[in-house]
């Protein structure tokens, strides 16, 4: 047994015994004892309960101690596995036994409560959440200005993550400025999919100027991605992997990783069909800022602008640029990305709320005027209307450092 998992042991033992106290006392060596025996001693052959009558006694307390030694192990391969091994050899040299109800859920309870501080299995991150409702809730109160990116993600995951057997993985593909909420969505999805966020060993992030900045040495960039995927894939049973900067990435890097976006053909094929492929882009941006500023032209609200009428737009323009790697690479042509999704451009009261928001995470108080004064250092684009945040709100956090005191 490794050192670091004897005080972990320890402990859960502890809370072992106190589960099983109503079971029966134990001696100080270990053994059963009665009540009476703290005061009496053993009892006599001949003393007043009577030598059939405390045989009886001893065998049922015999009992209850190899009932708690089978809790012990039910619970022991629950938490570790290899602890399995030995309840299967122990079970092995005699009938089989079943836990009572009771205990058995009491014991499920325990080892889920355990579980929830670290991880257990040899299958991946135990520590899988899929809190949608959080996700819902958060992207409703802390993304701003982005009623598209909200409805599209909250339904394309619940779905995905409802589907008893999908086809292929999920794969979604953000649009926008910088600094409109793409890396912000990513992180949001990462902590409610999972208790470790991007911490987690299910969820890989890859930046395509960090971790391939050389084209000369794609060939190695291609081997090591493809590597690390199919490990995730294996290892974890719902894998989230990330691909900032991704107009960036070269289109043999994306050829290397299309069969793990593509349906499962089960032909010595890694199944990656629990998995979600995240790719966030500066590409589109001027097109959706069009649209958007043609809505505001024409006097409509943002609210109105269709998923539909933005996505076809889009597509249009990613395919136009040959440059980029999603053109090359054919994602498109062969409909690998599930969806486009695009972040509008943010304008001055958004920038406000962001403001709002970066105080209160400080716990910092704030007044309007405050908040008019973080927006204002902003700078506003076109040089007529002055409506977007050039910067989103990217900076934002930085700038309420002129208001501490």
């Amino acid at each position: 047994m490794g050192q670091g998992r004897l005080p972990a042991r320890l402990g859960l033992a502890c809370c072992l015994l106190l589960l099983l106290g109503g079971s029966g006392g134990l001696g100080s060596r270990g053994t059963p004892r009665g009540p009476w025996e703290e005061e009496q001693g053993p009892v006599a052959e001949g003393g007043p309960w009577g030598r059939a009558r405390y045989e009886a006694v001893k065998k049922h307390l015999g009992a209850v101690g190899a009932l708690s030694k089978q809790y012990w192990q039910y619970l022991a391969c629950r938490v570790w596995q290899e602890s399995c091994k030995e309840e299967e050899e122990e079970s092995s040299r005699g009938p089989g036994w079943s836990l009572p109800v009771v205990g058995q859920d009491y014991l499920e309870i325990l080892s889920a409560w355990y579980c929830s501080f670290g991880k257990c299995c040899k299958t991946g991150d135990c520590r899988i959440v899929n809190n949608i409702t959080g996700l819902e809730a958060d992207l409703n109160g802390q993304l701003h200005g982005q009623h598209l990116a909200k409805e599209v993600i909250v339904r394309a995951v619940q779905g995905f993550l409802q589907s008893p057997q999908p086809q292929k993985a999920l794969v979604l593909s953000f649009h926008g400025w910088s600094g409109t909420g793409k890396n912000f969505v990513a992180r949001m999805l990462a902590s409610h999919l999972y208790r470790d966020g991007l911490k987690s060993e299910c969820v890989r992030v890859f930046i395509s100027l960090f971790h391939f900045p050389h084209h000369k040495y794609m060939d190695s960039y291609k081997a090591q991605l493809k590597k690390q995927i199919s490990e995730t894939v294996q290892l974890c049973k719902q894998s989230l992997f990330i691909f900032d900067e991704a107009e960036k990435l070269h289109f043999r890097l994306l050829d290397a990783i299309k069969p793990f976006m593509a349906r499962y053909d089960n032909k010595g094929q890694v199944d990656s069909r629990r998995s979600i492929f995240l790719f966030l882009s500066n590409l589109g941006g001027n097109t959706i800022n069009e649209v958007t500023l043609d809505f505001w032209r024409a006097g409509r609200a943002r609210e109105e602008i269709s998923m539909e009428f933005l996505e076809q737009q889009l597509r249009l323009e990613l395919l136009e640029r040959a440059e980029n790697g999603y053109a090359r690479s054919h994602l498109l042509e062969e409909n690998l990305i599930d969806f486009f999704v695009p972040f509008l451009p943010l304008e001055y009261h958004h920038v406000k709320l962001c403001a709002r928001d970066a105080f209160l995470a400080r716990g910092l108080p704030y007044t309007e005027a405050a908040l008019d004064e973080v927006a204002g250092m902003m700078v506003f684009v076109p040089k007529e209307e002055k409506l977007f945040s050039a910067q989103g709100c990217k900076s934002v956090s930085q700038r309420i450092n002129y208001f501490l005191p």
